[in-house]
């Protein structure tokens, strides 16, 4: 495909070749090694520049870096997105509970703690107010 960088007064002309991908993206075209020894393009990844020589006067290829954030905030966005809807299916099958219950459910429909646990009062002029504390807790 034949590419061309610059105006009428000073322009370049060169014929790439594409690899076309089937895929959204929001980038519309990647300038590879391959563009850059042809069009004998200096890349400065700082200022978003590409500068290349002709008879005329250099030709100068730029973008600002608010485009630039949106271009990478779309394509973060994106690749959220894909990756999310294939891998997390599976991820939520494969996974694993990550917390174990503690309480088991016994045929009386109430729960009973699986570790030896002690009623602990809070307040002394109320015995009914309590709490149960596990008697296997760490030293720590």
């Amino acid at each position: 495909m034949p590419i061309t960088f610059g105006d009428r007064a000073n322009f370049r002309s060169e014929v790439l070749t594409f690899e076309v991908v089937d895929f959204l993206g929001s980038y519309h075209a990647i300038l590879g090694r391959p563009c850059y020894t042809k069009f004998m393009v200096i890349p400065n990844y700082t200022y978003l520049k590409l500068k290349m020589p002709r008879p005329n006067d250099v030709i100068t290829v730029g973008s600002t870096f608010s485009h630039n954030y949106t271009c990478d905030h779309e394509h973060h966005e994106l690749a959220a997105v894909v990756i999310n809807s294939t891998e997390l299916p599976e991820l939520e099958n494969s996974a694993t509970p990550i917390v174990p219950h503690y309480n088991e459910l016994t045929s009386s429909g109430a729960f009973h703690p699986t570790e030896e646990m002690k009623a602990v009062g809070i307040d002394p002029t109320d015995p009914t107010k309590t709490v149960w504390i596990g008697t296997k807790l760490l030293a720590k």
